[in-house]
């Protein structure tokens, strides 16, 4: 029993070790990239580690382009759409969770089908759309669409959060004198503050990564966000492989550092969620 109980640990360890590797290796990759001599990038054969490690590629990457103003442009979009759609989305889970009508099911059936919907396919009406309202190259455009397309699943996200709430706290409050806003928000939301946070890193995360719709909606070079700025150093001859991956480094951080801090609230948000509902 020893023997087999060590066997497959030994496995386990073993599986997990192999991929993490595999998981680790692009963003290890990046990284040595981003701190190699332009030079070293593509000479060949490949080395592991650089051998004159040097800030080149950051240092050019914000003298030569506009990637500092395409950072503060995809931090103001993403928090700006991340918050906005995670209270949007907070009162529509509150009443699909505490409500019932008759076109409830639709509703939550209308949801799960914009998720199954490759967003490429509404480029062409989304863009007319936008054109028309005199919303096109703007950053508050950009921003309002993140926030449609965000809202979905993060009301049937915040939905499961809702229906784990038992509904006598939100009574008592209510007998207490407090209105049903006044008792979801001091009442139903501190409880909640797990999944809600969980749900901002997720609409913050899939707007800071998005690409289609911010290269389709933004032209000029200054209001582009992060990922159409990478985009811009594929040319249809050449790859500038140095600055690209020094971008994409610092594209990594940001992310990195929220889901840090955030971790525990991230894993009872998800777990909370995942049980009812």
């Amino acid at each position: 029993m020893n023997r087999e109980t060590a066997l497959g640990r030994g496995a386990k360890f073993t599986a997990l070790g192999l991929w993490m590797i595999i998981t680790l290796f692009p963003l290890y990759w990046i990284t040595v990239t981003s701190l190699k001599a332009p030079g070293e990038i593509a000479s060949f054969p490949l080395t592991y580690w650089p051998t004159d490690v040097t800030f080149q590629n950051f240092v050019g990457l914000f003298r030569t382009t506009n990637f500092g103003q395409n950072m503060v442009n995809s931090l103001v979009v993403s928090i700006s759409a991340a918050t906005l759609a995670t209270l949007i989305a907070l009162l529509s889970g509150y009443v699909l969770a505490r409500f019932h009508f008759r076109s409830k099911g639709a509703v939550l059936i209308a949801f799960l089908i914009t998720q199954m919907i490759p967003a490429f396919i509404a480029l062409g009406p989304l863009f007319l759309m936008m054109s028309s309202l005199g919303l096109t190259n703007s950053r508050v455009g950009l921003a309002l669409v993140y926030v449609a397309v965000s809202i979905p699943f993060s009301a049937i996200m915040l939905r499961g959060f809702f229906a784990n709430i038992p509904d006598e706290l939100e009574e008592a409050a209510m007998i207490d004198g407090c209105s049903r806003l006044t008792a979801l928000f001091r009442v139903i939301v501190p409880v909640m503050t797990p999944g809600i946070i969980a749900t901002f890193i997720f609409n913050f995360v899939n707007s800071w990564n998005e690409l289609f719709l911010s290269v389709t909606l933004i032209q000029t070079g200054a209001k582009r966000t992060i990922p159409s700025a990478l985009n811009g150093f594929i040319s249809s001859f050449n790859i500038d492989w140095g600055p690209m991956a020094a971008a994409a480094v610092l594209t990594i951080i940001p992310t990195m550092v929220m889901f840090a801090f955030a971790s525990r609230w991230i894993i009872q948000g998800l777990t909370a969620g995942a049980v009812k509902g």
